[in-house]
């Protein structure tokens, strides 16, 4: 099996099976049969080869990237204009997508850059509570009772060959904190790399995007990618 096989075999599998507090609902693109069919592209496209690849975590998918798609961090329209794959659904933007695609287009474009890279996030399925995006972090009884999940997500993400020496986390506050105190106990990495968040920099820090692309792409290349 390629990589892409096994990480598609590993998404359509994707149920959490937990009681969840009040209110949370879970998004798993991964049930639809057109996001699902467009995840195999993609990844038939950018990983089909058994080659080890460096992970980059987010927190939990968005409702409008890969809450929609299934691919992490990539919107409809970025998946259509930078991926090259068209695709049915409603051309909506979701910040942290604009600003992983420049940065990828910086670091040399899909190809290079998802050849060094698998982006996954803690939880690989997202939540929403009253139609809006819920962090894992942000209800703790929600960040308790997924512990299992996540760990057992990253067992079997691992065992696609990934890179263990280091690990970039997107989200250099709680998202950064949650992973170093799973590290400890688990020991999932050598080393973690906090980045901050691509919806932070595109909410926050607009006027110095440039600086954080820079910044990425530096630490990416000093790690060896």
């Amino acid at each position: 099996m390629t990589l892409a096989d096994q990480i598609l075999s590993f998404r359509k599998n994707l149920k959490l099976n937990v009681k969840l507090p009040k209110g949370v609902q879970v998004m798993n693109p991964y049930q639809d049969k057109i996001s699902l069919s467009f995840c195999k592209k993609f990844y038939k496209k950018f990983y089909d080869d058994e080659n080890q690849r460096t992970m980059i975590l987010g927190i939990n998918p968005g409702r409008f990237g890969g809450g929609v798609t299934g691919i992490p961090f990539t919107d409809p329209i970025r998946l259509k204009q930078v991926c090259g794959i068209d695709n049915p659904w409603p051309p909506k933007q979701e910040l942290s997508s604009v600003f992983m695609y420049e940065m990828i287009n910086a670091f040399g474009g899909p190809e290079a850059f998802y050849g060094q890279f698998y982006i996954t996030s803690i939880s690989p399925l997202g939540f929403t509570r009253d139609n809006k995006n819920l962090n894992y972090y942000d209800d703790k009884t929600l960040q308790e009772s997924i512990k299992p999940f996540v760990l057992d997500c990253f067992e079997k993400q691992f065992a696609f060959g990934i890179h263990r020496t280091t690990a970039f986390c997107l989200g250099d506050g709680k998202n950064f904190q949650y992973l170093s105190r799973l590290n400890k106990e688990v020991k999932l990495f050598d080393n973690i790399i906090p980045l901050s968040h691509p919806r932070f920099i595109m909410q926050y820090r607009l006027k110095k995007k440039q600086e954080y692309i820079d910044y990425y792409i530096k630490q990416f290349h000093e790690q060896g990618a």
